[in-house]
């Protein structure tokens, strides 16, 4: 009993064992959403000081988690880069991504020079970005990682926003934020507004794998999965599952095109399902009111619900359940964890 128990708290499509079918994780394809990347690492001065919240020297632990992005970053064919600013410097011009190429480039970073003295040109450094993105065809993720603290030179967020307007629909800027104090938090705060495409990198979180993983794959890539596979049990049998790449933006319940093949998978397993009836359960994270939440939960439930009747399963075997904040998963103390418990799962009743 121990072992179900085990087996089924990590499941993502998985067999609730001896009564039921046992589905497989399927096989994936890797799709690159975008055609470059750029880590773009803040070298100023301010970024040299100790962050009491991170315990560490800011510089250091922006490299140590550069490095750990570049390792579960996939080798899918991307153009990479890799540069530094305040001042700018050019650590790898863009090539043909390999990971010894980016991990040596990043090992080239100095983290221990001066504090004063040291400006903090950061639009600056984005208008000479520019010189880069100019040379790269297709879609483009620029990750920064940054303490926001601008102190010189041209407005960070107005360079960002005419990166923007000069490549529509073909840039997305990411900032992975050490800010910490209130100045450096608003410039972060107001170039992830910009765009929606924006993922928030949170130190914190990501020095957890599951979460950096999540990180990399909202960036860089989408998975495409192949049918699920089965292995046969006794008549009668039904499976759960639990939605991977389900969550939604912050008070949000529409379904949206990035969801749309966690579904489809689902929808294939739940139409050849024998289970009689499954429950949807909506979850949220811990910002807002009990009563708010429940509510908002209920309707990313009768969302997905709504989407998958439209797609021909018989309403009468879904059952709505909004679980609102009460089951967290994730640490809800930073955004990606708020992020991730935004979800939906779906469990045989």
């Amino acid at each position: 009993m121990s072992m179900r128990k085990r087996l089924l708290s990590v499941a993502v499509l998985a067999a609730m064992a001896v009564m039921m079918f046992a589905v497989q994780a399927p096989a994936e394809t890797l799709k690159p959403k975008v055609d470059n990347f750029i880590l773009f690492v803040d070298h100023s001065g301010s970024m040299a000081m100790t962050s009491e919240a991170l315990k560490g020297i800011k510089i250091k632990l922006a490299k140590e988690l550069a490095t750990k992005m570049n390792a579960d970053i996939p080798e899918l064919g991307y153009v990479s880069a890799v540069n530094t600013f305040a001042p700018y410097g050019t650590q790898l011009a863009p090539s043909k991504y390999s990971k010894p190429a980016v991990a040596g480039a990043l090992g080239k970073i100095d983290t221990n020079y001066e504090i004063y003295g040291r400006n903090t040109p950061m639009g600056m450094g984005l208008t000479d970005l520019d010189g880069v993105l100019s040379k790269m065809s297709g879609k483009t993720a620029l990750i920064i990682f940054t303490d926001g603290d601008s102190n010189y030179g041209k407005d960070p967020v107005a360079e960002a926003k005419a990166l923007y307007a000069k490549y529509p629909n073909r840039l997305c800027i990411h900032v992975v934020s050490y800010a910490d104090n209130a100045r450096g938090k608003m410039v972060v705060d107001e170039i992830r507004a910009i765009n929606r495409c924006s993922v928030v990198g949170d130190p914190k979180a990501l020095a957890d794998a599951a979460t950096m993983k999540q990180f990399v794959r909202d960036v860089f890539y989408d998975v495409e999965a192949d049918a699920p596979a089965r292995s046969m049990a006794p008549a009668g049998a039904c499976e759960s599952i639990t939605l991977g790449n389900m969550n939604f933006g912050f008070d949000k319940f529409a379904i949206t095109p990035d969801m749309e093949p966690a579904l489809e998978q689902a929808l294939t397993v739940l139409k050849e399902s024998s289970c009689k009836q499954f429950i949807v359960e909506g979850h949220t994270d811990s910002v807002g009111t009990v009563a708010y939440n429940q509510k908002l939960s209920e309707r990313r439930a009768n969302s997905v619900v709504k989407w998958l009747s439209a797609k021909g399963l018989d309403a009468g075997k879904l059952v709505a359940k909004g679980m609102g904040k009460l089951a967290p998963k994730f640490d809800n103390k930073t955004a990606e964890g708020r992020h991730l418990n935004r979800r939906v799962e779906i469990r045989s009743n």
